[in-house]
């Protein structure tokens, strides 16, 4: 459209446009098929519209998957015995002896003496080791996940979790020991009836667990009372039966926290065994004295990251005597409930 005729428009039919406008310049030739091109057959790939990870949201925030708890340095408290480079741990265990005899100016009857004996416990050592690759940090980085420091603290929880296997199993073929497997241990006894059956009553589980202490104090000949601070050990399983009520409708906790104020109740998977559900109840302490401990020898060492040609390498260790337990009598257990 030409400026000759844009006056034409105006002139003839009073149609106007706002200024000059060269849609195609004079003296250029003109090729209308160029507007004619949006044709309805495609060139391109049929496509839904935008690339599909581009309405995908990221969560920022990592869901933790969850383990099971590690509680057995909670039901019996942990502490440090020797280091590293000790192989053997020995515990001193000292009994007064004596008889006693009827007087005689004369007589040189009756004795006392001192025994001891020397238990031993053999250290487990164990590790594991993380790798990362200077590529592999970089694309965990894009998913903004700090991918070093996650293996961190994977490394630590593997770790623990070994830990408190040892406390309650020990290690198989060393003189390492724990809660649950010590030979020392006395034999657990047979509840009335499985606590998990709907017919067995709040006033039977309970009865059971006074049967537990009268053994504890059979065993300790009569040296601790119902004021003791005492541990009853279970699975979460088993715990569920101490909501079971009574004909008074008052339930297992609330007649223990009566009668056994001292008396914590704690679980672990562990006490699910392949015997049936196990329940210990422990004296804690006795006349000053210990029962038993997780013992460690090193909680945690890092031996350093080492930078390989494109990549990282660290290890770590702890160390595990397993549980020690000094007074075997002071704990005693039920087992099939």
């Amino acid at each position: 459209m030409n400026k000759t005729l844009l006056r034409k428009l105006a002139l003839d039919a009073g149609i106007h446009f706002p200024g000059p406008v060269e849609f195609i310049p004079e003296g250029v030739a003109s090729d209308y098929n160029l507007a004619m091109d949006a044709q309805p057959a495609l060139v391109t790939v049929t496509n839904a519209g935008i690339p599909a990870y581009l309405a995908n949201y990221v969560d920022p925030a990592l869901i933790e998957v969850l383990i099971a708890p590690m509680k057995a340095a909670q039901i019996l408290g942990e502490s440090k015995k020797g280091d590293w480079t000790m192989d053997t741990a020995t515990f001193g265990l000292i009994e007064s002896t004596g008889e006693a005899s009827s007087y005689g100016d004369y007589s040189e009857n009756g004795s006392t003496g001192v025994n001891a004996n020397w238990p031993m416990r053999q250290q487990y050592r164990y590790q594991t080791v993380a790798q990362w690759g200077d590529l592999e940090l970089e694309k965990w980085g894009l998913a903004r996940i700090d991918f070093a420091s996650r293996l961190k603290i994977a490394k630590a929880l593997t770790l623990n979790k070994y830990q408190n296997s040892t406390y309650f199993f020990g290690v198989s073929g060393l003189q390492n020991y724990g809660l649950l497997n010590d030979s020392s241990l006395v034999a657990s006894i047979s509840p009335t009836a499985a606590w998990s059956l709907e017919a067995t009553t709040g006033a039977v589980v309970y009865d059971d667990i006074r049967r537990i202490f009268a053994q504890l104090q059979t065993q300790m000949g009569g040296t601790i009372n119902m004021e003791q601070e005492m541990v009853l050990a279970m699975s979460p399983t088993t715990e569920v039966s101490l909501t079971k009520t009574n004909t008074y409708n008052v339930n297992v906790v609330d007649q223990i926290k009566k009668n056994f104020p001292n008396m914590r109740i704690e679980t672990a998977p562990e006490y699910t065994t392949a015997s049936g559900e196990l329940v210990q109840l422990i004296a804690m302490n006795v006349e000053g004295q210990q029962t038993a401990t997780c013992a460690f020898s090193e909680k945690m060492r890092a031996h350093g990251v080492v930078r390989k040609a494109s990549s990282f390498q660290e290890k770590m260790s702890q160390g595990t005597w397993g549980t020690i337990i000094f007074r075997p009598a002071a704990i005693a257990s039920m087992i099939g409930v």
